[in-house]
């Protein structure tokens, strides 16, 4: 996505070629983690069988890219429509599967997932990739938007897997699975964020950006305070003890009734197992780090501020702690003008889990607030909906405005699985406010 009026850019194929390689690399790595006899299971009933997201990550780039963009013959016909598009159903009682059971062998899939490859390779290699007759690849959208598109799903595949029993997955090789626990968390404290003005979304000179990246717009942000660290296990763990979610006076109505509902009585990456907690890692559970930060629904995180008579921070703000500078100006990432790498955060797939906060000094902002990227997304106050002149996007028109109904909420930052090449300024993530899946933390502010 572009703005109106865009120029030709100049595309790097061999670049393209090289981080699709990457990102089948790493889809095929993640589903070879599973026990065979998993892959037909809904580790999440909000989600489609796993199944459907070993054929939708080909069929989503082949019909973007050669059905959409270049005006192909896509790859198989049934298969193509099968694996379109998943589901995001408001809760578990419409959360049908778009297709009839049953699902293609994983044999079948895994045939139609080389054959789309192949096709893919030798469009990316050879055809024109930035078209101005057509939309779809116009500044070559269509290609960013398949590459990334990829890159975000595995990370929804991981917190798939997360809610999978640990005997139907395998430990990698590597020795990787095992957790940082750390030990105990800084102490809590807040710094003061000055009035001043956010840049919000993409400029329209960036490489690539979703629809509800455009256009940028500036924001003028009063001065509040934020929690240098994330809301910790250990702090969260205060609110549970003191009956926070017996606490009417602290929910929405739609948390409440979530909460009465669906019985939730702590976050769903948490277990009590005898007079304590553990954490339900990826692989094993352990005895709940105190020093990781807490991974909750928004409607979860609202309540703990409420009850910490603080707030979540709106998306301006979130850009005013990560982004500003005493000097007025903004950096790129929250540590400066440097490309994200392993010191500046817990992404890109470094961990399988959470890590201590404050362990990525590097990666601090202007003011001093640590881990605004990495180590989970963070819930802001601000329902998702486009900036002011928002216009869909040519190579995937539904992907933000489908969900502008006022019950999805903004989040920013990264999360440990969030890969290197979306680690950027204006991305926008979102999710319902009563999705406790997600790898998303926070942080409170006040006035």
């Amino acid at each position: 996505m572009f703005a109106p009026g865009s120029t030709a850019v100049s595309y790097d194929r061999a670049s393209f070629i090289e981080w699709y390689r990457r990102n089948r690399r790493r889809s095929t790595a993640l589903f070879d983690l599973l026990d065979p006899g998993a892959y037909y299971e809904r580790p999440i009933a909000l989600r489609n069988p796993i199944v459907f997201y070993e054929g939708h990550l080909p069929a989503f780039s082949a019909n973007t890219l050669l059905r959409r963009g270049l005006g192909h013959a896509g790859v198989d016909d049934r298969l193509d429509v099968l694996f379109a598009r998943g589901i995001d159903p408001e809760d578990e009682s419409s959360a049908k599967p778009r297709v009839a059971a049953p699902w293609p062998a994983r044999e079948d899939v895994l045939a139609y997932a080389r054959a789309a490859d192949r096709r893919i390779l030798d469009a990316l290699g050879r055809e024109d990739l930035d078209r101005p007759d057509r939309p779809v690849l116009r500044r070559a959208e269509g290609v960013y938007a398949l590459l990334e598109h990829e890159a975000m799903h595995q990370e929804t595949l991981l917190y798939m897997w997360h809610q999978l029993a640990h005997d139907r997955k395998r430990r990698p090789a590597d020795g990787s699975d095992r957790p940082v626990a750390g030990g105990e968390p800084p102490a809590a404290r807040t710094v003061r964020v000055p009035a001043g003005r956010a840049r919000l979304g993409a400029e329209p000179d960036a490489a690539f950006g979703w629809d509800n990246e455009f256009p940028a717009w500036t924001a003028e942000v009063a001065a509040f305070d934020i929690d240098v660290y994330n809301v910790t296990n250990r702090d969260y763990l205060a609110f549970v003890e003191a009956g926070g979610y017996g606490n009417r006076s602290l929910w929405s109505d739609e948390g409440w009734q979530w909460v009465q509902q669906a019985r939730v009585a702590h976050p769903r990456f948490w277990a009590p197992r005898g007079d304590g907690w553990v954490w339900r890692g990826m692989f094993e559970d352990v005895p709940l780090p105190p020093a990781w930060p807490v991974y909750v629904s928004y409607a979860e995180a609202s309540a703990y501020a409420a009850w910490k008579g603080r707030r979540l921070p709106t998306e301006a703000e979130y850009h005013r702690a990560a982004y500003g500078d005493p000097s007025g100006a903004e950096r790129r990432q929250p540590w400066g003008d440097a490309p994200a790498d392993p010191s500046r955060g817990n992404f890109d797939f470094m961990h399988w889990d959470p890590v201590p906060v404050g362990s990525y000094p590097a990666g601090a902002s202007a003011w001093g607030v640590h881990d605004l990227v990495g180590n989970g997304w963070e819930w802001t106050a601000t329902v998702f909906d486009g900036f002011p002149g928002f216009e869909p996007m040519a190579s995937y028109p539904e992907y933000s405005a489908d969900f502008f109904d006022g019950r999805h909420y903004v989040m920013k930052g990264a999360s440990p699985a969030t890969a290197r090449e979306l680690v950027r300024r204006s991305l926008r993530n979102w999710f319902r406010a009563t999705y406790p899946y997600v790898y998303a933390g926070f942080r409170t502010v006040g006035d």
